[in-house]
């Protein structure tokens, strides 16, 4: 376990390939210099077309790992990917 601005981030944490699709959504446009790191589950649905459900359980296991955090209702904003470092 790591800390990440003030968030506890479990680095042993092994993404399924629903939260690895999370995840990509959540970084697009860093690199471009756009804004990025936020979503919500609505745009995550449309984006990597699964229902609603099945999304809320993905987004609820990398919020307990530490890797997303819920900003407030329905939104999520990105927060470490320890495979980066």
């Amino acid at each position: 376990m790591s800390v990440f601005a003030g968030i506890m981030v479990n680095e042993e944490f092994e993404p399924d390939e629903r939260q690895e699709a999370i995840l990509d959504v959540l970084k697009e446009g860093r690199d471009e210099g756009c804004p990025w790191g936020y979503a919500n589950p609505k745009r995550l649905e449309e984006r990597i077309d699964t229902r609603r459900q099945y999304i809320n359980r993905a987004l609820k296991g990398l919020v307990d790992a530490g890797w997303i955090e819920k900003v407030n209702r329905g939104l999520y904003r990105f927060v470490a990917d320890p495979r980066e470092d």
